[in-house]
């Protein structure tokens, strides 16, 4: 069987269309159609139903996904070890986080460390998706929700303050009555930021609501309403203003994670070190 049909068959099976499977393995929708046509051919059975809503396993294929992301988990293990036993300051390194954390905080110091070691290469990728260090869709990652999967190391970077922010020159009514309200949408409504400013405004009401801090942001200073915000983000707006006299909403601390099997690669190491040693003052690099 070869190895790159499998990883076909997994980058379809967990994407559902050729399009999207093949923008993640940088192919054309037609030699993913050409790829996974040969893989069912040498099996000798069809792996996918092909429906008006994209591709679903059928049972051969649900048989057959098991086993490929066994090949897949020790093809990416091999991978891994390998790399962390490269002793070379150079290389790619893919590093994962949010939207405004990667541009606010990451992005100028993950610019300073390719200044420092020009032959080494990130890709910095901002998605609110979780990726997965053990299939290796990232080297690093840092996110506001502690790390709970097998063989990951992981340290607290940093503690983000938040704040309440309005419209610059905007005046609210000591009260907040009738307040028009920015927040997260339902499917984070239970985010501690969102939860406190419900609770802090219960006659408020809720105007906007994004996923999306930058377009709350951009929201918040066109008007709209007050928003919570990670201060790194508010502070920097210059339409923005924190609301004086405001009780603080919590703030959130956000963790780094990385895969053990590169606990050794040199480029990570030095790139966690520079990001702890920036944003953790409390930070000891022993252990790492």
């Amino acid at each position: 069987m070869n190895w790159d049909d499998v990883q076909v068959f997994l980058a379809i099976a967990r994407h559902g269309t050729l399009g999207a499977a093949g923008r993640a393995l940088k192919q054309s929708q037609p030699t993913m159609g050409r790829r996974l046509k040969a893989l069912e051919r040498s099996l000798g059975h069809t792996l996918f139903q092909r429906t008006s809503e994209g591709f679903v396993l059928t049972d051969e294929g649900a048989a057959v996904l098991s086993h490929a992301e066994g090949m897949e988990s020790q093809a990416l293990s091999f991978t891994r070890q390998l790399d962390g036993a490269d002793q070379q300051l150079e290389g790619g390194l893919r590093v994962s986080t949010s939207d405004w954390f990667g541009l606010h905080v990451l992005a100028p110091l993950c610019a300073a460390f390719t200044n420092d070691h020009p032959r080494v290469t990130i890709e910095l990728l901002t998605d609110a998706r979780l990726f997965s260090l053990a299939r290796r869709e990232a080297d690093l990652v840092a996110r506001i929700v502690p790390f709970d999967e097998p063989d990951v190391i992981q340290r607290r970077l940093m503690h983000v303050p938040y704040a309440l922010y309005v419209q610059r020159g905007t005046q609210v009514p000591p009260n907040g009555a009738d307040v028009r309200l920015i927040t997260m949408d339902l499917g984070f409504s239970e985010m501690p930021d969102a939860t406190w400013l419900r609770a802090a405004f219960p006659s408020g009401r809720i105007a906007f609501r994004s996923n999306n801090r930058h377009v709350q942001a951009v929201a918040c200073a066109s008007g709209a309403g007050l928003a919570v915000l990670p201060c790194p983000l508010g502070d920097s707006h210059p339409g923005l203003q924190r609301l004086e006299g405001a009780e603080a909403p919590p703030g959130r601390d956000v963790w780094l994670g990385y895969h053990r099997d590169l606990r050794r690669l040199p480029r990570l190491r030095a790139l966690v070190d520079v990001l702890m040693h920036r944003l953790n003052p409390s930070y000891n690099d022993e252990g790492t």
